[in-house]
């Protein structure tokens, strides 16, 4: 674990002190579960959003064979466009 230091507003200190003597976690902790919630957020979520992602293109008949798309992109100027 690593120490940081933070500079908050009076609002924001005094909610968390209150929040803190309510549930008996420190101020650091509230801290901490809140900076996961925001940023890593529930796993099971993350997994469920993860597996619901997986195959999202694969009944797209739009799309065509990914292989000869590349093969076409290729042969193609882009890359010359995209390297001037």
């Amino acid at each position: 674990m690593r120490r940081t230091q933070l500079y908050l507003d009076e609002d924001l200190w005094a909610a968390l002190h209150i929040r803190s003597q309510e549930s008996g976690l420190s101020i650091s902790e509230l801290m901490r579960q809140a900076l996961r919630d925001r940023y890593f957020g529930d796993a099971a979520k993350r997994q469920a959003a993860m597996k619901a992602f997986v195959g999202i293109r694969k009944d797209r008949s739009d799309i065509g064979d990914s292989e000869t798309y590349i093969r076409r992109l290729r042969k193609g100027t882009r890359l010359k466009r995209v390297m001037e």
